[in-house]
């Protein structure tokens, strides 16, 4: 590990940051209503982001920096390039529908977007309790105004208000976990943290009383039982654009701070978060799946949908140890790593199909509006029909391995108990399949309710075919990725 070369660790961010500002003056002389300059130097600046960030990555050094508080390193970096090109894939596919309902007045949606992403980087290197709480505000600050992009829009207010409230509970929570830590151990600092309560001292009562309000604030971020109440209303009442970037890169952020905190800060108390998780996943594996059965609208579906996933995500934490033995915890870290990485590759292109699909006073909302569509388009049909059976794990889409890695890792452990979560996670997959499938079913067997010609440009399907392909390669080969997320988990371990 190398110490305090605080620049070298910053300099995505400081990048980031000026280009934000940047993009933002010059949108200011930008007249096209298109924003075609503001696209494009948004993309480019997105674009060289990530091959910096890969460049960090494939380095694999662990560098600290700002007196321990930021750390880069190979996971950080790889998720850090990973949400860089979902966010970057997010605002191609969003360009057309948020042209079509007057979001590109001015240069908010993606002064805003790199703003988010900002946050999430932040989230992601940070190695204090106060710089991760800094990143997670700046990124929720960024997505209550995406949220409420849309001013004459009743719904989208109503998501943001709900959003703001129940977003500042949440943060509430993480913030007051903080601070009994903080009290516990007389530190911020995550590796400082860890070292006091490895060596036992600390006071044991308000630890764990810290502990639960940070698994609690975590849960919300995550989108976790019984904290989701704001998923379903913001999936459907926010444009889907702005779903989208709610919904796709800070996934990972929230799985970075999980791992920040709760591995990295606090993985002696492993038996007492993981009990925690296991509930908390669950919870989340039934209620997502029972009630997505229920839905008629499509992002809200996806919702319900997303808390299911993120019980599967959740399980991956519960895997890591047990009884004090970590020797699982790379397997079971990884799996959880690549399940995070691969579900934000399919949602991208679950709700790029959405955006396709979507025009000016229409949105394409309902499953319903997707009925014949293998009719209309089969290319679009197919690519739909790649996401649901990957989000479903059906083999051979990389949803299958994923929630295969996951499983693996949580038979491995050998711990009590873990036998029958497995159980019961493939008995709450099989009743997922349910409402996957039957989206496939109107598409390709319902008559089509909507007969106009569907519009998309040469880049926006170049880059949606790619996506859908992605899915399916990954499933066929695995393998890269897989090693990939294993030798970043393993490094945190070194």
């Amino acid at each position: 590990m190398i110490d305090n070369i605080s620049w070298v660790v910053a300099y995505p961010e400081i990048l980031l940051l000026i280009m934000a500002c940047v993009i933002a003056l010059v949108d200011l002389g930008v007249k096209s209503p298109s924003r075609t300059t503001t696209h494009v130097l948004t993309l480019l600046t997105l674009g060289a982001l990530a091959v910096l960030l890969a460049m960090y990555a494939r380095t694999g050094q662990v560098v600290t920096g700002f007196g321990g508080m930021v750390v880069t390193d190979p996971m950080g970096n790889w998720l850090k390039c990973f949400a860089t090109i979902a966010m970057m894939v997010t605002l191609v596919y969003g360009r057309a529908y948020a042209a079509s309902r007057d979001m590109m007045r001015g240069g908010e949606l993606f002064s805003l977007s790199l703003f988010a992403l900002l946050g999430i980087y932040v989230m992601i290197s940070g190695h204090n309790f106060l710089v991760i709480y800094l990143g997670l505000e700046m990124l929720t600050l960024s997505c209550y105004a995406l949220v409420a992009l849309r001013r004459d829009d009743g719904r989208a207010t109503e998501a943001a208000m709900k959003y703001f409230v129940l977003g500042a509970l949440a943060s509430g929570f993480l913030l007051y976990g903080m601070s009994m830590l903080y009290g516990a151990t007389g530190s911020l600092d995550i590796a400082k943290v860890m070292q006091v309560i490895s060596a036992g001292g600390h006071n044991k009562q308000v630890l764990i009383l810290g502990v639960v309000f940070i698994v609690a604030g975590l849960a919300f971020k995550l989108g976790a039982v019984p904290f989701h109440m704001w998923i379903p209303d913001i999936y459907q009442g926010a444009p889907t654009v702005v779903t989208l970037i709610v919904g796709g890169a800070p996934k990972l952020a929230a799985f970075a701070i999980v791992m920040r905190l709760l591995v990295e800060g606090l993985l002696p108390l492993a038996a007492d978060w993981q009990q925690m998780m296991a509930v908390l996943a669950v919870c989340s594996l039934a209620v997502g799946n029972l009630a997505a059965i229920a839905q008629t609208n499509l992002k809200r579906m996806l919702a319900f949908s997303t808390i299911s996933q993120v019980g599967f995500l959740v399980l991956a934490f519960v895997a890591g140890t047990s009884g004090g033995d970590a020797s699982n915890a790379t397997n079971s870290y990884s799996a959880g790593m690549f399940y995070a990485v691969t579900y934000v590759l399919t949602t991208l292109c679950t709700f790029g199909v959405i955006l396709v699909l979507s025009r000016e006073g229409f949105e394409s909302e309902d499953i319903q509006d997707l009925a014949g569509l293998n009719q209309r388009s089969p290319a679009l049909a197919g690519i739909m029909a790649i996401c649901m059976f990957s989000l479903a794990g059906i083999p051979p889409m990389v949803g299958f391995y994923a929630k295969l890695a996951v499983l693996q890792g949580l038979l491995a452990s050998g711990a009590a108990g873990m036998i029958q979560l497995a159980v019961f996670a493939v008995v709450m997959s099989l009743i997922g399949a349910f409402y996957y499938l039957r989206v496939v079913k109107v598409m390709y067997f319902d008559a089509p309710v909507q007969i106009a010609p569907i519009e998309a440009t040469t880049g926006v399907t170049a880059v949606l075919s790619i996506n859908g392909l992605m899915i399916l390669a990954l499933g066929l080969m695995p393998g890269g990725l897989m090693t990939l997320c294993s030798d970043s988990i393993a490094a945190l371990f070194r």
